[in-house]
């Protein structure tokens, strides 16, 4: 079975982190844009796309942020099953009509989230699991017709509209990610505050939040299934291809 071609459109001003997090978690052909630099697909002969984290807010007036925008929904019109990270959570619900604020206060470190049980994003996955978070926005209003189906205190944590997911949280981080990206919050947080994080980052917390890169799988199995369904049956025809 051919595997599904991805775009990635690594939203990270210093992308190197979220490349080989991606590339590690998504067993799929990736094709990489790094969009602060405006970078964005030409086409939409991809099997699905992904957005992923950044330090930008989606509220902010930026040429690249408006283009993102502008491809991501010409690519939900164009049916392209889409996964949302964090930033890109914030950007799917944007684009989709929903409503993103800034928040009162940071949440970051590992946390539990709740889960509905209902979502095939979250198949295998507790509902209640551990994940680790790191943002100063929320989504506050889901897209119309969006099924929320994960949240904790700090508000929407998941959701989804048609062949679109998103969630808040960073399946893909490894420690590594998770100590850099706390360390580098010292223009923001306390050191109080970040110590207390970096005292979470080991590997009961990191194996616990583990189980939560199963909608990676979970996902790739829904893109080859919407490519299947638009091949007519064929599993291992690409976009591309077509």
């Amino acid at each position: 079975m051919t595997r599904p071609r991805i775009a990635l459109l690594n939203a990270a001003h210093d992308g190197a982190d979220t490349r080989r997090n991606f590339r590690r978690e998504l067993d799929a052909d990736l094709v990489e844009f790094h969009c602060p630099e405006g970078e964005v697909p030409e086409s939409f002969r991809y099997d699905g796309f992904v957005v992923t984290g950044s330090r930008a807010s989606v509220y902010w007036e930026r040429e690249w942020i408006g283009q993102l925008k502008a491809w991501v929904g010409d690519a939900i019109e164009a049916g392209l099953p889409a996964l949302g990270v964090c930033y890109g959570h914030q950007l799917l619900a944007d684009v989709m009509g929903g409503r993103v604020e800034a928040m009162d206060e940071y949440e970051i470190g590992y946390r539990t989230v709740e889960q509905d049980g209902q979502n095939r994003l979250l198949d295998g996955v507790d509902e209640d699991f551990t994940v680790f978070t790191t943002h100063s926005d929320r989504v506050v209003e889901a897209p119309p017709g969006a099924t929320v189906f994960a949240r904790n205190d700090y508000g929407i944590h998941g959701f989804r509209k048609d062949q679109v997911f998103a969630v808040q949280f960073h399946p893909e981080y490894d420690m590594e990610t998770a100590a850099s990206v706390t360390e580098g919050k010292d223009d923001q947080l306390s050191q109080a505050r970040i110590q207390q994080v970096l005292d979470g980052i080991h590997a009961d917390n990191y194996d616990a939040a583990c189980e939560a890169k199963r909608l990676f799988d979970n996902f790739t199995a829904f893109v080859r299934d919407v490519r299947t369904d638009r091949t007519g049956g064929d599993p291992g025809t690409s976009a591309a291809d077509d």
